[in-house]
């Protein structure tokens, strides 16, 4: 059922229903105006540069945005350390199979690196994502940026594609995610994306609980992430009336860029927050020790044990 038309006004909504959100490339960015799903036919760049940009309040670099999230992502330190997310983002690219002229909504995405590879394929792509510093370096590489909730996705159905990169295991209420998701899609709509899958950075996660445990913290209740399996996966998606093209778990070890300190100061803020700051280099040193015999391969180089959901599914067509 197609939703009534919302204004896009971020910071009149509560703050627990912020993220945000990338469109198409435009030439002004500092004052272009949002466009709202049915606004992005046409020549949108020009219709959005000729209206003010409405305030919204974007936080500096390291700054927890208005979600009030656990996770602080630094942009400059998440390319040093991660920048492999996106570089790894192809499958899942192909997967979609995206056509010039399609409407997708990309869903968590970060600082606009595929975001910018779906527009340059000629989609009309709106990137959503809930870091606030993220999107301000999505904005500076030329992408809008916008703020909603990926658990409380709020567009008019008319999506022929939602995509997703490593960024659903974040939102812990995959069932509302999933709603979402099939309220903005058009009929025959697809839903494909890639996220951590059951047992994904098992290492990793239990050398930080046993070390944090060790210094007499529960780390079990820290850890911030959903990693299904696949039949579970699977069962939430049909169950929201999705039929499903394909799904798998792809065990996918990946090399860091340095060593495991490197990854858990980019995405393990929720276990370093539960340790004073004066001790948290020490606590890094022990976590490094421990995984220094499991985690380097014979190159030398530091892998982390990444599982992987990939999957692709769409809506079917209405009852006629």
């Amino acid at each position: 059922r197609a939703r009534p038309h919302r204004a896009m006004t971020p910071l009149t909504r509560p703050r627990s229903f912020i993220l945000l959100m990338a469109v198409l490339p435009c030439q002004s960015l500092q004052t272009a105006a949002p466009l709202l799903p049915q606004q992005s036919t046409g020549n949108s760049c020009q219709r959005a540069s000729a209206r003010q940009m409405p305030s919204m309040a974007v936080a500096a670099d390291g700054e927890r945005d208005a979600l009030d999230m656990t996770q602080t992502w630094k942009p400059e330190s998440y390319q040093k350390n991660a920048g492999f997310v996106a570089e790894l983002g192809s499958p899942v690219l192909e997967l979609l199979a995206a056509k010039p002229g399609e409407r997708i909504l990309d869903l968590g995405c970060g600082d606009g690196v595929l975001t910018h590879k779906l527009a340059q394929l000629g989609c009309k792509v709106v990137g959503i994502d809930a870091s606030s510093a993220q999107i301000a370096a999505a904005r500076e590489a030329g992408l809008e940026a916008y703020v909603m909730n990926g658990e409380d996705i709020h567009f008019d159905k008319n999506f022929d594609a939602v995509f997703s990169n490593a960024a659903l295991h974040w939102m812990t209420n995959p069932d509302a995610v999933i709603a979402g998701v099939k309220r903005v899609l058009k009929p025959r709509g697809r839903f494909v994306a890639e996220l951590g899958g059951l047992n994904n950075v098992l290492k990793i996660r239990e050398a930080v609980e046993s070390v944090l445990s060790e210094r007499g913290i529960d780390a079990a209740g820290l850890s911030p992430w959903y990693f299904p399996s696949s039949e579970e996966y699977e069962s939430r998606l049909t169950s929201a009336g999705f039929q499903i093209d394909s799904i798998q778990i792809v065990d996918r070890p990946t090399p860091l860029p340095g060593d495991v300190v490197g990854w858990l100061r980019t995405f393990g803020e929720s276990y370093l927050s539960a340790v004073a700051e004066e001790e948290q280099e020490a606590v890094l040193s022990q976590v490094r020790d421990r995984l220094r015999p499991v985690s380097i391969g014979e190159d030398g180089v530091w892998y982390a044990d990444y599982v992987r959901l990939r999957f692709a599914a769409h809506l079917p067509d209405p009852p006629h």
